[in-house]
């Protein structure tokens, strides 16, 4: 089959949800997701140890972080500080995030593989300064039901009835807001394109080029 195959990209123009404020600088990805449990075929089921290592002792027992408190098991939008992600370039990280339920990180700053992970599952990283970052973990944690809404393509965050601007890396709201953030669903799509473009290249042979599904 050659040509190219229609893929829907969910455009990701906003997003909306109660918070969850992790605080701390230079979370990287080890305390995100231990190695330990990357040891897996597929990304199913990682939600459960995100953060396992800060969120259990030893001996399995529940230490105080907000992933294990009660008011915030519905959250989806994670409010976090200074150069969040940092560390080893794990997938593993945001995939973990992802399937423990967050759908958005707002944060001071972000590791630009961290970023760039987030981006290939559709999860906007959005940016404010330090101390608009540290009210809203405190809004957050005051109001742990209350809504948040981010505007990706304004670039502005609403919460509490108050509206903040922030800052989306303009490579990343292009692609979040026009639908062209899952790049590998676009390489399949044109899986047929990619096989017609191969043909016509002189040093590529007919054996190297795999059959379009």
């Amino acid at each position: 089959m050659t040509g190219t195959d229609e893929v829907e990209i969910p455009e990701v123009e906003a997003v909306s949800g109660s918070g969850v404020p992790i605080r701390g600088n230079d979370i990287d990805t080890d305390q995100i997701i231990p190695a330990r449990f990357m040891k897996v075929v597929t990304f199913d089921g990682l939600g459960e140890f995100a953060f396992f290592d800060v969120r259990f002792d030893d001996d399995d027992n529940q230490k105080e972080h907000p992933f294990n408190e009660d008011r915030f098991q519905d959250s989806s939008v994670m409010v976090v500080n200074s150069n969040f992600g940092c560390g080893s370039s794990r997938e593993h990280a945001p995939q973990a995030l992802m399937r423990w339920g967050i759908d958005a990180i707002i944060g001071e700053s972000f590791a630009e593989i961290f970023a760039g992970n987030c981006l290939a599952l559709g999860i906007p990283t959005v940016t404010a300064d330090s101390e608009t970052i540290e009210e809203l973990q405190e809004w957050v944690d005051a109001n742990p039901d209350g809504e948040i809404d981010i505007d990706v393509g304004a670039e502005e965050v609403t919460y509490g009835g108050e509206t903040i601007d922030v800052t989306v890396d303009d490579a990343q709201r292009k692609a979040l807001v026009e639908g062209v953030w899952d790049t590998t669903a676009l390489m399949k799509s044109n899986a047929g394109a990619v096989s017609e473009k191969a043909r016509e290249l002189p040093y590529v042979t007919d054996d190297a080029i795999p059959e379009a599904e």
